[in-house]
């Protein structure tokens, strides 16, 4: 495994980061989760991935639990906060008293006394942007959290935070965590050179594209059962992708894949890394032998030639629009 600083920040994070969006309390049960977080432990990984909203909260229990026992300053543990964690208005958003609520939440099912990263898992319209950053000031100031950064934001509100964190001299972001991947690039033309520029780093998920990347999915042919496309949450990101054209192209990187001696996963998870805005890969898996494919592909450098030949098969269908960056119009 190798290690990248998180922004301008001191801290290391391993290139690939396990998350457990989708599989932990959902898609796996709690022995096979359990098993996937010590197969992450053993190749090397020490950065974990969460959310509140997972499983609707179930994921932080599990991870919790599947992390016991671990040398806490071994690990970097990153959960999220805005999506609703109940029924009530104040259960969701950005505001003061869901961020306070949420967090000693995370703490509990998480089993630790603070997160490494608390991140805003979307931008809320609803409440002022100056709320939500003292109260992230706050929990750093209190303990709870060490790094703040935000997930899904684009590049006129990741500004804007830093513009006001400068101001009132707030403690700042040091991260973003976008989709990417080869066949989702909307972060390259506004958002990473923004955080170039600011010492941001980009904590990346999905970038497999939830396993259209591996090739497993053919073109003409149904889902292979028990994959992510039939997953009721899963199949609802994957969806878009799973058009003849795409898939089709897809199957076409399969020999630059087999001239690095890697496999399509492999390939996928190394092209982010090549990002140098990029300090972590998030990577999922529902059995232990897919961390450690995926694991492979930490070190690993492709060449100029290599980039060009995965551009010149893929260019027709990357999707690059900056505008797809959005959080909802309302809190939901």
């Amino acid at each position: 495994m190798e290690f990248r600083h998180l922004g301008r920040s001191g801290l290391m994070v391993s290139e690939i980061s396990y998350g457990n969006w989708i599989t932990h309390g959902s898609q796996v049960e709690e022995d096979a989760a359990k098993e996937c977080v010590k197969a992450a432990l053993d190749e090397g990984i020490t950065t974990f991935d969460t959310a509140d909203v997972y499983a609707g909260t179930r994921a932080e229990e599990v991870l919790g639990r599947a992390l016991k026992g671990v040398r806490r300053e071994s690990l970097e543990i990153f959960t999220k906060v805005y999506w609703p964690t109940g029924s009530g208005p104040n259960d969701r958003g950005l505001s003061r008293k869901h961020i306070t609520e949420s967090i000693n939440g995370s703490l509990r099912r998480l089993q630790t006394d603070y997160v490494d990263l608390y991140q805003a898992h979307r931008f809320d319209v609803e409440t002022p942007l100056e709320e939500t950053l003292k109260t992230f000031d706050d929990l750093v100031r209190q303990g709870k959290v060490l790094y703040v950064g935000v997930s899904e934001w684009n590049a006129e509100q990741i500004a804007a935070a830093l513009k006001i964190a400068d101001e009132m001299g707030f403690d700042r972001l040091v991260s973003n965590q976008p989709q990417y991947s080869m066949l989702w690039r909307v972060i390259e033309s506004e958002i990473v050179p923004l955080c170039e520029k600011e010492g941001l780093s980009q904590i990346v998920w999905s970038p497999i594209a939830q396993g259209v990347l591996t090739g497993k999915y053919l073109p003409g042919q149904p889902p292979p059962a028990g994959s992510r496309a039939t997953d009721p949450t899963g199949g609802n990101f994957i969806s878009r992708m799973l058009t003849d054209e795409v898939l089709t192209r897809v199957q076409e990187l399969k020999p630059i894949a087999a001239d690095l001696g890697l496999t399509m996963a492999q390939l996928a998870v190394a092209w982010v890394l090549q990002n140098p805005n990029v300090a972590s890969a998030i990577v999922g898996a529902t059995r232990p032998e897919q961390v450690r494919d995926n694991v492979r592909a930490a070190g690993v450098k492709l060449d100029a030639e290599v980039l060009k030949k995965i551009d010149a098969v893929l260019d027709p269908i990357v999707e690059r629009d900056p505008a797809r960056t959005v959080s909802p119009a309302k809190r939901p």
